[in-house]
């Protein structure tokens, strides 16, 4: 499988039966760096109950939050792949590991193609119609991911999780969102209309709290709850973006080396926010104040491998980051700063929040 040419969310599977997700579009040129997604259960088990997953003949756990690259870490270690810029090892699959593949646009043509045969399917076309059919575009440029992607959703338990390729799509799917939202008749509601997404869940993030939480995923609109009456279920409908093909490129070969300099706090303005609708969320900023940490004077982006921290911020606005500051050298010569949210020990103390512009924090 050397002439793979795979995207952000399209899914690998292993001779083990590993099912990993292709995450973002910079890979080396050996192979994909990945998030692990899943495990069978001979391999891992989790204590969460919204981790178990079946087919009807296998068994499968979810990894959740860093979960799964601690588990690929220390049980693994071929799933490691060497990303030099950072003289490290990522999370990742060779292409001489790629057992199987699956592509979320083909599971959903596959889905909707034939005959539904059980009530998830059948909310599925529904939601498919009020969003996609209706405002006139080609469900061609959708697929599905999660459980509906890997064949092993419950019908009467399972999220629809969509995939919209291209930002030109996306903001019509967000448009046609905050409609349904806005429409009492429409049986969509925003799932982040109130706060019961996190009352009651253990909350560890530092920085940001549920309330502020709640209030930059209502406005992302991506976040949806379709209210299926035939079935009397509420079901929860996310709309994932992904780049379309011709979104995509590979920066692996620009990046000579990126270092860590420290932990840093800063306040930030956004400059351009069109590439924070992906994974990994990039925002394009100009520094208002170093809070905390070194002082560089070219801090220009803000890169997240986090979803929480996808879609967070909007051009012009000011925002408070907290993360590992890195120094980006180019082949070209050239370089810069950025402050970068990822998988770590300090996980929960990151945070990408939209504040004030001269707003007061307190740390």
């Amino acid at each position: 499988m050397a002439c793979l040419r795979l995207r952000d969310r399209d899914a690998i599977i292993t001779r083990e039966g590993l099912i990993f997700r292709v995450f973002g579009y910079t890979h080396p040129p050996e192979g994909f760096v990945c998030d692990a997604e899943y495990a069978p259960s001979n391999l891992f088990k989790s204590a969460n109950p919204k981790a178990y997953r079946t087919d009807g003949k296998n068994t499968f756990y979810k990894f959740y939050e860093d979960e799964g690259w601690r588990f690929i870490e220390a049980n693994y270690p071929q799933y490691m792949l060497l990303y030099k810029p950072i003289g490290g090892k990522v999370v990742g699959v060779s292409h001489s590991d790629v057992a199987g593949i699956r592509k979320p646009e083909d599971a959903l043509r596959r889905l909707i193609e034939k005959e539904p045969k059980d009530e998830l399917i059948k909310a599925l076309q529904k939601v498919l119609e009020a969003t996609v059919i209706s405002s006139g575009l080609s469900t061609g440029d959708f697929g599905v991911f999660g459980s509906l992607l890997q064949g092993f959703y419950h019908p009467k338990f399972s999220d629809i999780d969509i995939i919209v390729y291209g930002k030109r799509n996306l903001k019509r799917i967000r448009g046609v969102l905050r409609e349904l939202y806005n429409d009492k008749g429409s049986r969509f509601s925003n799932e982040f209309d109130n706060h019961s997404p996190v009352m009651g869940k253990p909350w560890r993030f530092k920085n940001i709290s549920p309330e502020e939480f709640v209030w930059h995923q209502r406005r992302k609109l991506i976040y949806g709850v379709f209210h299926d009456e035939s079935f009397g279920r509420d079901i929860k409908v996310e709309f994932e973006p992904v780049r379309d093909w011709s979104e995509i490129s590979n920066e692996y070969s620009q990046i000579k080396r990126i270092t860590r300099e420290g932990w840093v706090k800063a306040l930030l303005h956004v400059k351009d926010d069109s590439e924070a609708l992906f994974m990994p969320s990039i925002y394009h900023v100009e520094a208002v104040k170093i809070v905390e940490g070194p002082r560089v004077e070219d801090l220009r982006k803000i890169v997240s491998y986090l979803e929480e921290f996808r879609m967070q911020a909007w051009k012009g606005e000011t925002v408070y980051a907290e993360g590992n500051l890195e120094r980006v050298e180019l082949w070209n010569g050239g370089g810069f700063h950025q402050i970068t949210l990822t998988y770590g020990p300090r996980y929960y103390e990151q945070v990408l929040k939209v504040v004030e512009p001269h707003q007061n924090l307190v740390f």
